[in-house]
């Protein structure tokens, strides 16, 4: 393999056997004069192809530590996510637990404001993010605040390769919000985002504005039940409507019957756990 530009001490670009240009890890490997043929293949510790060069530059002054910590949270991730993840995934990932690191040290906080919905919403994600935690101590010996695994999620989600449309990922982050807002001023509680009653409605949120927004509703089979909910649970049912009438005046999305009263039951559920 031929060594043609340093990026750090620790990374460079390469060209492979095949011409394709590589972007290559591994002790002192950015440290001889330029170019070079490497001949002990034993030193290369990871390889990265189809980076986008706006990314490459980024490494240079990123420690191999917390490079390495993200290359291997982005193998995890695409493992238990069994998707493409954007080959760009462990340079963008890596700036960010850099600056998280250095933010630590220096005794700074963050606040992650959307950590309940990302939570809710992506379960998967929180949970590698919270396996990331440990991954980048392993490397660094720096332990980074329980917040940050939703921010590792939010990459992750990003990453993906067909979740990965930053703004449909906050447009479900804010819609998730407002809704609780709704609920929560129309029934006069404190949604427990904790329970599992609301880890299901969330999901239920999640899925029901993905099919509002391709407009893929549930088939709306008339089973009649709507009539009965509204007289048993007037006040639900008028929190519910409310969610409908936001989701119609704001996103202009129309709700059928059957989505209606999915909607009435987990938003029943949420409330008989506050109760």
């Amino acid at each position: 393999m031929q060594i043609i530009k340093k990026i750090n001490n620790n990374a460079a670009l390469g060209l492979d056997g095949s011409g394709t240009e590589v972007v290559v890890l591994g002790k002192g490997i950015g440290f001889p004069d330029m170019p070079y043929e490497l001949t002990d293949y034993n030193a290369i510790q990871r390889t990265f192809y189809d980076m986008d060069p706006r990314y490459v530059q980024m490494a240079a002054g990123i420690p191999s530590a917390v490079l390495e910590a993200s290359a291997d949270i982005a193998e995890q991730a695409e493992l238990e996510l069994e998707c493409e993840l954007s080959p760009n995934l462990p340079f963008t990932l890596a700036d960010h637990l850099n600056f998280a690191v250095e933010r630590v040290k220096k005794g700074i906080a963050l606040a992650t404001p959307l950590s309940y919905d990302v939570r809710h919403l992506y379960p998967k994600e929180t949970a590698l993010g919270e396996k990331a935690l440990d991954i980048l101590e392993q490397y660094t010996g720096t332990r980074l605040p329980a917040y940050e695994a939703i921010n590792v999620a939010l990459h992750l989600i990003n990453a993906g390769s067909e979740s990965g449309d930053i703004h449909s990922m906050m447009m479900a982050l804010k819609i998730t919000s407002d809704v609780d807002d709704i609920i929560e001023k129309e029934l006069h509680i404190t949604l427990d985002k904790d329970s599992f009653q609301y880890s299901r409605f969330a999901m239920h949120l999640r899925y029901l504005i993905q099919r509002l927004s391709t407009g893929k509703q549930v088939e709306d089979q008339g089973v009649g039940l709507l009539g009965q909910m509204r007289r048993e649970y007037p006040e639900v049912y008028a929190c519910a409507k409310k969610v409908v009438e936001y989701f119609a005046s704001t996103w202009d999305w129309q709700c059928n019957d059957e989505e209606l009263l999915y909607l009435i039951l987990h938003i029943y559920r949420v409330q008989q756990k506050n109760d």
